[in-house]
């Protein structure tokens, strides 16, 4: 069936271009749920095909109900970039161009930004020059990447190959990580074998961060090959752990340090904030989103290590019909699990360039900036407790008083209150005894005015249920 590929494509912008406007004013949640939407979308595969433009109609229209605000100013629930449009036309383009960047001789043009695109992320991360990034589809896969080359690189050291003799028989390697950590490391660790619960964890403060002195006490009666996993910015309170006393502490006892830093690492980026990341640069690998502060559209994370040819040997794949390797050449697919991958270093490379060094840096210490005003806003309002120290963009808020029953009813009633109205939203999590509401600010396109706008909706709700609470 012709189509007229010039008014299809406009035809999609026009349906983008409106939903992203639209995104300003309504920050619902969906309306139809996952079941609704199956239902809709239901249908008799088609005998005969259907008009494109039919189809981009349809889609565009049938599944607004059912979409999140996620790229809108005023969404919190989860550390979201807003996909910045940068970053959306250079994946338009991507997608047309149809290249899949595995090896830099049938793709050139793609492999060589990507490359350009790896040394601008050290660059802006200050993180060793001549470390290795797999560009991957976000945190988890990336944490993946970087523990095997962990893996790699400790069973190595004690004189096993893991990559080409697996697992069994190998000495046994211990895993040290914060009883604080991401749930996405603990998956990274089953992926490669080392499993979720074989872990050893260590004690936290308050903030989530993990305590040297705990850490001192574990690796003391640990023997043979060991990974420590250290934290750049606790999901609720978007607390650092202490590298410079971490590091010192691994490196004495001959273990690998691996930081999650799915959006914390982007503080390094920050001259404000880079005093959170000290002792950072120390590591071994190192994790990061693009899809997060760096507003790429999803998905995109950044696998990092600091030793290349271990980083290699752990992802490496090969066989008679792939394009030869020359001395000194990147390959992409060198350092990802994925010998089929789409051109992630694109957006990448478009949005450094659109935001340059200080761009970057303006927006992290923006988001950190609005966070706290955030926090004053709500903080001020009686009922209402932050209960994080709000260093970066992350901020954690309880409702009312009482027992951590009534706090939680109290807290749910004030989040399904502000989901509902519209204005931003909000999502909950548990963080110690207390159910909160946990705020992310992340967005490329909030302002200080959206902040205000959020602050008084979530006030007036927490007003709406404590006034309910008071006549029942």
């Amino acid at each position: 069936m012709a189509t007229d590929p010039d008014a299809l494509m406009s035809q999609a912008m026009s349906h983008a271009l409106a939903y992203r406007r639209a995104l300003a004013q309504d920050q619902r949640s969906p309306s139809a749920d996952y079941h609704a939407m199956l239902e809709r979308f239901t249908e008799a595969m088609p005998d005969e095909g259907t008009d494109a433009g039919a189809v981009i109609d349809a889609l565009a229209t049938q599944a607004l109900p059912g979409l999140m605000p996620m790229a809108g100013p005023r969404f919190f629930g989860w550390v979201i970039g807003a996909s910045h449009l940068a970053g959306v036309a250079a994946d338009w383009l991507v997608s047309a161009w149809g290249q899949n960047t595995g090896y830099h001789s049938p793709t050139p043009a793609t492999a060589a930004i990507e490359a350009v695109a790896e040394r601008w992320l050290l660059e802006v991360l200050d993180l060793p020059a001549g470390s290795s990034i797999g560009f991957a589809t976000g945190a988890t896969v990336a944490n993946a990447i970087g523990l095997a080359a962990a893996r790699t690189g400790v069973l190595l050291q004690a004189g096993w190959d893991p990559d080409a003799d697996g697992l069994f028989g190998a000495p046994p390697v211990q895993v040290l990580i914060g009883a604080d950590a991401h749930s996405s490391v603990f998956s990274s660790l089953q992926l490669i074998g080392f499993g979720h619960r074989r872990v050893t964890m260590v004690d936290t403060d308050d903030q989530g961060r993990m305590r040297p002195q705990a850490l001192a006490r574990a690796l003391g009666d640990k023997p043979g090959p060991k990974i420590v996993i250290a934290q750049a910015g606790q999901i609720n309170t978007g607390a650092f752990d202490p590298f410079t006393e971490i590091v010192a502490l691994a490196k004495a006892a001959g273990a690998w340090v691996h930081v999650d830093g799915a959006f914390g690492l982007w503080a390094r980026a920050a001259p404000g904030l880079r005093h959170l990341t000290a002792g950072i640069e120390g590591a071994d690998s190192w994790v990061t989103d693009g899809h997060k502060w760096l507003q790429v559209p999803y998905d995109c994370g950044f696998a990092i290590v600091r030793d290349r040819t271990i980083h290699e040997r752990a992802m490496t794949q090969w066989s008679s019909y792939l394009p030869a390797i020359g001395a000194g050449d990147r390959v992409p697919s060198a350092f990802v699990p994925e010998l089929s991958r789409r051109a992630r270093g694109v957006p990448v490379y478009a949005l450094l360039k659109t935001l340059g060094r200080h761009g970057v840096a303006e927006l992290v210490e923006r988001h950190c900036a609005l966070a706290r005003q955030f926090a004053e806003l709500l903080g001020a309002e009686p009922g209402v407790r932050v209960l994080n120290t709000v260093c970066l963009n992350q901020l954690i808020v309880s409702f009312g008083d009482g027992d951590a029953a009534a706090r939680r009813a109290a807290t749910e009633a004030v989040i399904a209150r502000v989901q509902k109205d519209g204005v931003c939203f909000a999502a909950g999590a548990l963080w110690r005894d207390d159910w909160v509401m946990r705020l992310s600010v992340s967005s490329g396109a909030t302002t200080a005015r959206d902040i205000e706008i959020s602050a008084a909706a979530i006030v007036a709700a927490w007003r709406a249920e404590r006034h309910r609470g008071s006549r029942t």
